[in-house]
C-alpha cells in the first residue's frame, strides 16, 4: 500500500539570543540561535517535523534550499522511503545540477538534514516509538540499509556495520533500562559563554553544580589572559575533580593552538574543541599530536561536513573525541554512519548540542550509540545547554547531569504553535516589536 507524500512546508523560526549574549564565542561573538522548521505529511495523515540550525541571517538562505528540494519529496510513497532510506538520501544529495554547489556540504547539506529528520520523525511516531528505540530495534541488516556507504568504504562496509551491531545485541535490553532510569550524562556549556561577566559565569557554575552536572565547558580563543583568569574561576569553583573542556571555535593557527593550550594545561583540561579551521585534518592531527603529552585530546566535528571528513579525521588520528552534529551532518542516517565509523577506530562520540532543538535531537542519537554500537560510557557525553527548551512541547530531561531516555514518541522536536507564530522571521509578534524598537532591521 501506498502512501503519498502530500506536502512539505518549511518556516523561518529564528531567537534572539544575541541581546544576551547566549551562546557567544571567539568566531559568533553575537549570534542569534535559529532554525528552519520543515513539516512533511502524507495523504494518510501521517506528518513529521525537522529542523536545521544555523545563527542568523543565514536561516534565509537555508529556508530557499529547503524549498529548492521539496520537489524530490512530494509526491513520492513514504513507505518506500523508509523500506530504502539510503537510495532516497542519495537522491536529496545526488540532484544533478544541485549537487554542483555541495556535494554533501554547506547549505544544500543542511537542507537535506532538516528534510530527513522529519523523515525519520514521521517513521518513529508511525512506529509510536520515540527516534532512539525505532533505531534499538531495527534489524542491523534494516538499519545498515538506511547508509549511504558512498565514499567510505575503504574504512567501513556494509557488512562490517551489520557485524558491528549483531555483536552488540548481546546486553542490549539491559542498556536500554540503564538509559530511561539513569540517563546519559551531559556536560553544559551554559556556564562559560565568552560574552558573560565573572560573576555570571560563577552563579551559573555553582547552580549547574546543584543540578548534578560535573562536566563543564569554556569557550575561549580571544584573549589568553582572559582565557586564564574565566578557568581559574571555573576550575576554583567546579572543584579540582571535575572535567573542564574548552572550545576555541576555530579560532586559532595550528601552532597558535598548540601553544595557547600549553599556557592553559595547569588547568586540567580533557579537550580542546575545535582549535582550528574545521577542514583542515592535518592541522588537528598536528595539535593532537603535540597535545597528548599534556593529557589534553582534540575534539570537533560540529562543522564537519560529511561522513567522508569524518572519516579522514578518525585514520589520521586527529580527533580523540567525535563531535557529531544532528543538523550538520545530512540527518539521522549519516549520524549513524559516523557513529558506526568511530566505534572501528576506538573513538568516543560526544555530539555537539545547544542552539536550538540541538540537544532535543543529538539525546536519541548518543542512547542509541550506547544500546546498539558502544555500550560503553566511558569518555562519553553529551552537550547540554539551558536555552530555548520550552519552545518545545516534549523538551529534553536532565536529572542528575544526564539525558533521560525520551518516551513519547518520534525526534523530540515539535514546537509549539505558540512559538512558531512569535518567533516566525520576520513577522512574529516578538520580531516586530524589536524591528519597530530599532534593535534588528529586515
Amino acid at each position: 500500500m501506498t502512501d503519498i507524500i502530500i506536502s512539505l512546508t518549511v518556516e523561518d523560526i529564528r531567537f534572539p539570543t544575541s541581546l544576551e549574549k547566549d551562546g557567544s564565542d571567539a568566531m559568533n561573538k553575537a549570534p542569534d540561535y535559529s532554525c528552519p522548521y520543515v513539516s512533511i505529511s502524507t495523504q494518510s495523515g501521517i506528518s513529521g517535523n525537522g529542523i536545521t540550525f544555523t545563527v542568523g541571517r543565514g536561516n534565509n538562505i537555508v529556508c530557499e534550499a529547503i524549498k529548492l528540494l521539496s520537489h524530490l519529496v512530494v509526491g513520492q510513497d513514504f513507505n518506500s522511503i523508509v523500506k530504502d532510506f539510503g537510495t532516497f538520501w542519495r537522491t536529496l544529495t545526488s540532484e544533478d545540477q544541485i549537487r554542483w554547489l555541495g556535494p554533501e556540504k554547506g547549505v544544500m547539506h543542511l537542507a537535506v538534514a532538516a528534510i530527513t529528520n522529519a523523515i525519520w520523525d514521521m517513521w518513529a511516531k508511525r512506529e509510536s516509538k520515540p527516534l532512539w528505540k525505532l533505531l534499538v530495534d531495527l534489524e542491523p541488516e534494516q538499519l545498515v540499509s538506511t547508509i549511504d556507504f558512498r565514499y567510505i568504504t575503504d574504512s567501513l562496509t556494509k557488512e562490517e556495520a551489520i557485524s558491528i551491531l549483531t555483536e552488540m545485541k548481546s546486553g542490549k535490553a539491559g542498556r536500554e533500562e540503564e538509559m530511561k532510569l539513569a540517563g546519559y550524562p551531559a556536560y553544559t556549556t551554559s556556564c562559560a559563554w565568552l560574552g558573560y561577566s565573572d560573576d555570571k559565569i560563577e552563579r551559573l557554575c555553582k547552580e549547574a553544580q546543584a543540578q548534578g552536572f560535573t562536566r563543564f565547558k569554556m569557550k575561549v580563543g580571544s584573549d589568553l589572559e582572559d582565557d586564564k583568569r574565566r578557568a581559574k574561576i571555573l576550575r576554583q569553583t567546579m572543584g579540582p575533580d571535575n572535567l573542564l573542556m574548552v572550545d576555541a571555535n576555530q579560532k586559532w593557527e595550528v601552532q597558535e593552538a598548540i601553544d595557547w593550550m600549553r599556557e592553559l594545561v595547569h588547568f586540567n583540561i580533557t579537550w580542546i574543541e575545535e582549535p582550528t579551521s574545521p577542514d583542515d585534518v592535518l592541522g588537528h592531527a598536528e595539535i593532537a599530536k603535540a597535545l597528548k603529552p599534556l593529557g589534553i585530546g582534540v575534539a570537533t566535528g560540529e562543522q564537519c561536513q560529511n561522513r567522508v571528513m569524518f572519516k579522514q579525521f578518525l585514520k589520521a588520528g586527529a580527533m580523540q573525541f567525535c563531535q557529531i552534529d544532528s543538523c550538520r551532518l545530512g540527518g539521522v542516517s549519516e549520524n549513524i554512519a559516523v557513529i558506526l565509523l568511530a566505534k572501528k577506530y576506538g573513538v568516543p562520540v560526544c555530539p555537539h548540542a545547544g542552539g536550538v532543538g540541538l540537544c532535543e535531537y543529538v539525546q536519541h542519537l548518543s542512547i542509541f550509540d550506547y544500546i546498539c554500537v558502544s555500550g560503553s560510557l566511558e569518555k562519553r557525553m553529551i552537550e547540554y545547554t539551558d536555552h530555548l527548551h520550552e519552545h518545545f512541547e516534549t523538551p529534553c530531561k536532565i536529572r542528575d547531569g544526564c539525558y533521560i531516555a525520551p518516551e513519547v514518541p518520534g525526534y523530540s522536536i515539535d514546537m509549539k504553535q505558540d512559538s512558531r507564530a512569535a518567533f516566525c522571521w520576520p513577522d512574529g509578534h516578538v520580531w516586530r516589536d524589536l524591528i519597530q524598537k530599532g534593535l534588528y532591521k529586515e
